[in-house]
């Protein structure tokens, strides 16, 4: 498979798939989001895969949707296509049969963390920048933030962190149960290969069947969250205040919102 935004290698039972747009901290943008969906979909036909790793090339994992992709394009005939892709790589993802593995360095932020979050086991470095932050444009967050926030925090708390948008570390994300492991900063590659040392060791089929069983059994859950975000970010990208988000966040400065 041969990808423009990302990089994937298959050795033997395990994938490794690379973020790959560095100069742009990995910032997920139409072909990005397509390419994903693309691959996520194909590895469901990788009979000998049994553990994918997630990672980003450069500084980052990823910086989250592409924000100039958002300034650029006002056609919401577009912003449909964008969020059917989001879709369809997140119910493409969850339903992999093969433990996957989110490998963080730098940031992981907005779509970048709701990928993360939809990850299996999560490996970040103590200096990670996490945040479910959409709430700094004015957007709902999407790629099932929703859904994988309640999955690891519950309703109350869920609601709190992402009307907060409050950027995390590896250490805070690990006491409130975001992540699953936090590592030295530059350990994390290390500790991913530990973990596939050890997976590729155990009954990992039976560990695939039990993430089968309870995955698809919350399948209809969050395909409703999905098209909950779906018709919520295209309200939300018509208010003023997500204009406002926007021109603050190309303007480095602090937006003024007034509930419009």
């Amino acid at each position: 498979m041969n990808f423009e935004t990302i990089n994937l290698e298959i050795a033997e039972r395990k994938a490794t798939l690379t973020l790959n747009r560095p100069n742009a901290m990995n910032a997920m943008d139409f072909t990005m989001m397509r390419e994903l969906a693309d691959c996520f979909e194909a590895l469901h036909n990788e009979k000998d895969v049994q553990i994918l790793i997630i990672r980003g090339e450069g500084r980052v994992f990823s910086a989250g949707g592409d924000v100039k992709m958002m300034v650029s394009s006002d056609d919401f005939s577009d912003f449909g296509t964008i969020m059917e892709d989001i879709s369809r790589l997140v119910k493409a993802y969850y339903t992999l049969p093969m433990i996957t593995i989110a490998q963080i360095h730098g940031a992981a932020a907005g779509l970048g963390f709701s990928l993360a979050l939809g990850s299996d086991i999560i490996v970040a470095e103590q200096s990670s920048k996490l945040a479910m932050n959409f709430i700094g444009i004015g957007l709902v967050p999407d790629g099932a933030g929703h859904f994988f926030m309640k999955e690891r925090l519950g309703t109350p708390k869920a609601k709190q962190m992402i009307w907060e948008g409050k950027v995390l570390n590896g250490n805070e994300a690990l006491a409130l149960g975001l992540i699953d492991y936090n590592v030295e900063d530059g350990q994390a590659s290390v500790t991913v290969d530990q973990l596939v040392g050890k997976l590729l060791a155990s009954p990992i089929l039976a560990m695939i069947e039990t993430k089968q069983i309870l995955h698809n059994s919350n399948l209809p859950h969050l395909e409703k969250v999905l098209e909950g975000e779906s018709a919520g970010q295209v309200k939300m990208r018509q208010t003023q205040d997500h204009l406002e988000g926007i021109q603050a966040f190309v303007g480095k400065r602090m937006p003024q919102f007034e509930g419009k």
